[in-house]
């Protein structure tokens, strides 16, 4: 567990080779969330020379998201590439990961090696400037974003922001990186905006009793998974969330998204910068004290009084 916590500071200071090798450690910890364990050998980035690899995600919904982005290079070591994710992300991989079968933990077919998901950036010895971060790597379904498109026609021509306002209440550390809708108050002040709630889970109950101003369009109901969550996203101007799986959908989709940090935040958003070498089009705000959200809420309040001028 040390060596597994020495990788995230690593990480977090954006020495990432280091952090990679320190970070293998966690399959010898108890962590809930350590990868699965196969008897067939781990692959450690030679030739497939035509076998089939098994990736196998780990860890959360938004890890996967952010990850995904390097089964296009397995693939290019000449071999089949399953790979297994959630029920709820799986229509979305198969729209969007051309280069790999998409099977869940139900079903997995015959395989000559594994990989566990976060173990692919040491294999391919990232660094902060070789990240992989061509986006989109994924994409809305057609039918999901037509679907989108033509009932939020109907809503209007306002610019249109996505809002999330709290992650997972059952996740370690949530109330870290989770606020209440009431906190997000000081944003409703930008003119002609439309919000969108694409909060999921208890927290999206406030929906139906927005901040005074605020335009919010609950549509909790309709994202039954990520594939809908995309196609909305892939209509929306823009979308601002706190830490969750959201914030990589839209990044990894190429959209505008803001996310708003605890001031501890997870090692993947490094420090002491507003933007992120995973994600171009992120604009990242901090907070400047343990628990106030004052000041990332207030920054991205004058922002979004920019982005209506655009």
């Amino acid at each position: 567990m040390a060596h597994w916590n020495v990788s995230l500071i690593h990480l977090l200071k954006g020495d990432l080779e280091t952090g990679w090798a320190e970070h293998e450690w966690r399959k010898k910890t108890t962590i809930e969330s350590r990868p699965r364990e196969f008897p067939q050998p781990e692959w450690n980035g030679q030739k497939l020379n035509g076998q089939t690899i098994l990736i196998h995600a780990e860890q959360g919904f938004g890890d996967t998201i952010q990850f995904v982005r390097y089964i296009p290079l397995v693939a290019s070591h000449g071999g089949r590439v399953l790979f297994q994710c959630p029920v709820e992300l799986s229509s979305l991989m198969r729209h969007s990961l051309k280069t790999a079968d998409i099977v869940t933990a139900a079903d997995l077919p015959d395989f000559s090696v594994h990989c566990p998901l976060l173990s692919l950036p040491a294999i391919f010895k990232t660094r902060l400037d070789s990240i992989p971060a061509e986006t989109p790597y994924l994409k809305s379904p057609p039918e999901s974003s037509a679907r989108w498109r033509e009932l939020l026609n109907q809503t209007g021509a306002a610019k249109r922001v996505g809002l999330v306002w709290a992650g997972n209440p059952r996740r370690k550390l949530d109330r870290q990186r989770s606020l209440r809708l009431d906190q997000l108050a000081p944003l409703a002040s930008a003119p002609g905006i439309q919000f969108h709630g694409l909060q999921k889970g208890e927290a999206a109950e406030q929906a139906a009793n927005p901040p005074t101003n605020m335009k919010l369009i609950d549509q909790t109901a309709k994202l039954t998974d990520f594939a809908e969550t995309a196609g909305l996203i892939d209509n929306l101007d823009l979308v601002i969330t706190v830490d969750t799986a959201v914030a990589h959908l839209a990044g990894a989709m190429g959209k505008p998204i803001w996310v708003l940090l605890g001031y501890v935040p997870a090692w993947r958003w490094l420090l002491n910068r507003n933007d992120s070498p995973w994600y171009p089009t992120m604009r990242l705000f901090r907070q400047a004290a343990l628990d106030d959200w004052t000041d990332p809420i207030a920054q991205a309040a004058e922002a979004l009084h920019e982005f209506t001028k655009k």
